[in-house]
């Protein structure tokens, strides 16, 4: 019922879908571009479209009563962290505790102008053993959709390489925000695997 929904909400909105779902189980999701407020809202009406269930993680304290059921139900997950504990460690466990996780990130880190994407979904994917799946929102086109997955290979430019070909010509619905696909370790002396040292 809910993808039934989703579909006929996306057709009402002028929005058309491409491709196909991904069938991996455990995955890093790329959320791009992410210029605006709109885009999460899009995000999930596509990932239900496609009758996939995305999940992200959050502070526990903003799921306090009232607002949990509604988090939950949105894939959201609530994490308690140490101070000593980096979210990109919390993400790994998370995807390596459990056998279906698809994990939502925002590579961009934000919706204003950046120079670089943030490394963490990169690294999330490669040390927890999962391929990354990148997904778009084309406000030109009125589309969306996922790609194929990618199996981290240790070259970070090969695999930059491919979020560079699929993200290209891809309009978010403020294009200005939309800053280069690139890392900033693309950019630092690499060690003999093409990972920066």
């Amino acid at each position: 019922m809910k993808q039934k929904l989703a579909r006929a909400l996306l057709r009402m909105l002028g929005w058309s879908m491409e491709g196909e779902p991904p069938t991996a189980k455990r995955f890093v999701l790329i959320a791009a571009p992410h210029t605006s407020n709109w885009d999460f809202p899009y995000m999930l009406l596509y990932a239900w479209a496609f009758g996939v269930q995305v999940n992200w993680l959050a502070k526990h304290t903003l799921f306090f009563p009232g607002a949990n059921g509604i988090l939950r139900a949105l894939g959201g997950i609530p994490v308690v962290r140490h101070k000593s504990q980096r979210m990109v460690d919390t993400m790994v466990d998370a995807l390596q505790a459990n056998e279906e996780l698809i994990l939502v990130i925002p590579a961009e880190g934000t919706r204003a102008f950046t120079k670089y994407w943030k490394s963490g979904f990169y690294h999330i994917a490669r040390r927890a053993s999962v391929p990354i799946v990148p997904s778009r929102l084309d406000y030109k086109k009125k589309s969306g959709g996922f790609g194929k997955p990618l199996h981290v290979s240790g070259s970070l430019e090969r695999d930059m390489n491919y979020f560079r070909q699929f993200y290209r010509g891809v309009s978010g619905k403020y294009p200005d925000q939309f800053g280069p696909i690139r890392l900033a370790e693309e950019d630092r002396p690499t060690d003999s695997e093409g990972l920066a040292a």
